[in-house]
């Protein structure tokens, strides 16, 4: 499931960074009240095959598909054996129809696996499109999810407590049903429709040791990346079938994954060590809802403090200076930037980091434009313009717009600026929805501006 931590969407950015509030030009001000464009799309998508090692790609798979997100050992590989079906339910939102093509589109060319959408009749998988408040009573700590067994959230309240919607004890995969919220802006819905499917038909576990995979609880891949859906194509492979124990998937791996990606064989294996309990429950703590700052921020510390005892040099100890970079950041802005460069620095270290690092480099341009230096946040936002777009992440494109619109204006560059600033419109719409969420944003950035008075 697709839980409530959305590490780009730079939560109480303003607060954290910010000097005194700053006098807003009149053309911002404007800007942020008047009539906003239609939302903009991305074009092709534009995945990076996997970068890894067969060897290491063999045992991510392995724990992907035999073990569930807390721990429990699955017995048996399961995948759909019959042709896929595929029909949308409810209302869905502004957008959804055209990202899930797009979606079902890569499904076919990149993982060879062809899912029909179809109107009526029997189905493998319904999408239900509900409220927010719908997914929350049902579960009330996912932003969406997909259960087993079930084609609606009547049918899940009453089988509920029913060994059909266990994952644990799932042999075969026959019906499932994924619950996306039709009120949320159409990045998250797109980003709900990418994690859910992929896992309604492939994987079922989430690794943090995964720095290029959607298959991750740290949210910074939002879109299916190219390492996603060779897996996802390798689970539909002839070789394997449902009803595999671990050691009869382990056997066929190899020569499998040596079929499909013959470049994986030349790369070093570079495995990473097993993330433990403990770090994860400190991450899960400070980042999830229902703590109070001060648990949150003795929790972030713990992560740290455990990646250090760990030895650990991977995306998982900058993620770890990140998360305690966000919870200080209102209270001691200075320290919070050191923990941001240290992310920073682990991430330089570690390759196909880039985005990794994207999501950081706002908080640390927001600092700058908060102490009126242009040219640093200038050098901080201008690699993040390109990433995001890769990536397609409309709300960190359209926040990293925004701040180098005010660096712009900074350094006495407003005709510049303000064309940064209407671009960012359009990303704006797809990464936060509605007029009033993208007018909060535009604000938001607006207010890092020191006083002039």
């Amino acid at each position: 499931m697709k839980g409530f931590i959305l590490p780009l969407a730079l939560v109480a950015l303003v607060s954290a960074c910010a000097l005194p509030v700053s006098q807003k030009p009149a053309s911002r001000a404007a800007l942020a009240s008047t009539s906003l464009p239609a939302a903009k799309a991305f074009s092709a998508p534009r995945p990076q095959p996997p970068q890894r090692a067969n060897r290491d790609i063999a045992r991510d798979f392995l724990d992907l598909h035999f073990r569930l997100e807390g721990g429990t050992t699955l017995p048996v590989f399961t995948r759909f054996e019959q042709p896929i079906r595929l029909r949308v339910a409810g209302a869905p939102s502004q957008g959804f129809q055209r990202d899930l093509n797009q979606l079902l589109q890569r499904f076919k060319h990149e993982a060879g696996i062809d899912i029909q959408r179809v109107s009526s009749g029997p189905v493998e998988i319904t999408v239900q499109a509900v409220s927010s408040r719908a997914i929350h009573r049902a579960l009330p700590k996912a932003a969406c999810f997909v259960v087993p067994n079930v084609d609606s959230l009547a049918e899940l309240r009453r089988k509920r407590r029913s060994p059909d919607t266990d994952w644990s004890r799932l042999r075969s995969r026959d019906r499932l049903a994924v619950f996306v919220p039709n009120d949320i802006s159409p990045q998250e819905a797109r980003d709900c429709l990418h994690e859910e499917l992929a896992q309604a038909i492939g994987p079922l576990n989430d690794l943090y040791r995964l720095s290029d995979s959607v298959f991750n609880d740290d949210n910074v891949h939002t879109v299916l990346t190219g390492f996603d859906m060779l897996v996802l194509q390798a689970t539909y492979a002839p070789e394997l079938r449902t009803g595999m124990t671990r050691s009869e998937v382990a056997a066929v791996l190899p020569d499998l994954l040596s079929r499909l990606n013959p470049a994986g064989d030349s790369i070093p294996a570079r495995a990473l060590p097993a993330t433990p309990r403990s770090w994860i429950t400190a991450i899960e703590t400070a980042l999830g809802p229902g703590s109070a700052l001060n648990t949150r921020k003795r929790a972030a510390n713990q992560a740290v403090l455990l990646a250090q005892e760990l030895g650990w040099s991977d995306h998982r100890r900058a993620y770890s200076h990140y998360v305690l970079g966000r919870m200080i950041q209102a209270g001691d802005p200075d320290l919070a930037q050191r923990h941001f460069q240290t992310a920073i620095d682990f991430l330089g270290q570690t390759p196909g980091s880039a985005l990794h690092q994207a999501i950081i480099r706002p908080r640390m341009a927001a600092y700058q434009i908060a102490r009126g230096n242009g040219e640093a946040a200038l050098q901080q936002i201008n690699p993040v313009l390109p990433v995001a777009s890769r990536h397609e992440n409309a709300a960190l494109l359209a926040t990293a717009l925004l701040i180098k619109a005010e660096a712009l204006d900074l350094l006495g560059q407003f005709a510049t600026a303000h064309t940064v600033r209407l671009d960012s419109l359009g990303w704006a719409r797809y990464g936060f929805g509605p007029d009033w969420a993208v007018q909060a944003k535009i604000r938001e950035v607006a207010e890092l501006r020191p006083s002039t008075n």
